[in-house]
């Protein structure tokens, strides 16, 4: 899969800008603030419809603006794709696939990418929703319908935390309307589980060998941590746990007014050598989880979609030292198409920088 071109108009201070792409290889150079992650970000935003900056698309077009527009060509399984997504103030989107009308679902299902950017390297330090968003945006690369999920899961929850604020203000219990909630999140909820379970047990395998590759010596597991589970791996046991769990829970919920349990309170944990990663390991062991785990989402998209994804690397390299950007660089497949964004090109060595297109951005233009 290839990029082969990109066109932006108002999309944030990138008000009207077309890259070619036709290379395997593309450098990003410019100084901080001139639209170097504005353009790594609309790409990543063509194979998700969501921004790993804000949940508000609002804030995407540029402040002069009435809408944004992302143009793109991609060349998947030798054929072209053209693929178009506007949206405005008044919050209409439109997208189009060769110029036909898409819907979400099959729009997210034709460009596949790996974002690493600095903010992921805070993963381990960050808050449990960080690295929720980080395993639910994996996952939907892979299986676009689990979006669907997640969206149907926090509209239930949402919902039954809003019955139970009624009840303070005296609305009659309803003891039926709760467990028709109950059980509708129980096995919503359970579905989301099992695909993060399954997906950590897939990427653990290859992360554990990149992992050592990198620190030689040390074993990396990845563990899945939810409140009413242990190692239940059958879909079946995860539900009837959850419905367990939600009756245990029953009074503090009504006194809390909101579901207390769930994927929305889940977390995943990294140990290294047995021990807690986010508690023990220093900053550069802590990077180096990281590292592992975006190439092994490389790979693992791959695996399933066999679709080659784009990787995109936004300032990242600036921030690792010598011998992870060293493996970072050589583990990039030759069939990967590999854009990146950086200060300047002294991180780079001459080498590397033969097959590499460069493109200077300065206020959201190409210089």
């Amino acid at each position: 899969m290839k990029l082969s071109n990109l066109k932006l108009t108002n999309y944030r201070n990138c008000q009207d800008i077309e890259l070619d792409f036709n290379s395997d290889k593309i450098l990003i150079i410019g100084k901080n603030a001139q639209g170097k992650t504005n353009i790594l970000e609309s790409i990543y935003f063509l194979s998700t419809l969501k921004s790993p900056r804000t949940s508000n698309n609002q804030e995407l077009i540029n402040f002069n603006s009435e809408k944004l527009s992302i143009e793109s060509d991609i060349i998947k399984a030798n054929i072209e794709i053209k693929l178009n997504y506007i949206y405005t103030k008044e919050k209409t989107r439109e997208l189009k696939i060769n110029g036909v009308k898409s819907r979400p679902k099959d729009f997210k299902s034709v460009l596949k990418t790996v974002l690493f950017s600095t903010s992921d390297l805070l993963l381990l330090r960050g808050n449990p929703s960080d690295r929720r968003d980080w395993l639910d945006r994996a996952i939907s690369q892979i299986y676009p319908a689990y979006d669907d999920r997640l969206s149907k899961y926090d509209k239930i929850r949402i919902q039954k935390n809003n019955f139970l604020k009624e009840l303070i203000k005296g609305t009659q219990f309803d003891e039926t309307l709760l467990e028709v909630y109950n059980e509708q999140l129980a096995i919503t909820g359970s579905n989301i589980i099992f695909l993060r379970k399954k997906f950590l047990k897939e990427i653990e395998k290859i992360a554990k060998e990149k992992h050592r590759i990198i620190s030689e010596t040390e074993d990396l597991k990845i563990h899945y941590d939810c409140s009413f589970l242990e190692n239940e791996p059958k879909l079946e046991q995860i539900v009837e746990k959850f419905k367990n769990a939600l009756k245990e829970k029953k009074v503090e919920e009504i006194r809390r007014c909101q579901a207390c349990i769930g994927p929305h309170r889940d977390d995943i944990q990294f140990f290294i050598n047995n021990n807690e990663a986010t508690k023990f390991a220093s900053q550069g062991q802590q990077r180096t989880i990281v590292l592992a785990l975006k190439l092994s989402e490389l790979d693992i998209i791959t695996e399933k979609t066999g679709d080659e994804p784009i990787l995109l690397l936004d300032d990242v390299l600036a921030e690792l030292d010598d011998i992870r950007q060293n493996y970072l660089l050589k583990s990039i497949n030759s069939k990967t198409q590999t854009i990146i964004t950086s200060v300047d090109t002294v991180l780079f060595e001459q080498e590397f920088l033969k097959d590499v297109k460069i493109y200077k951005i300065e206020n959201g233009a190409v210089k």
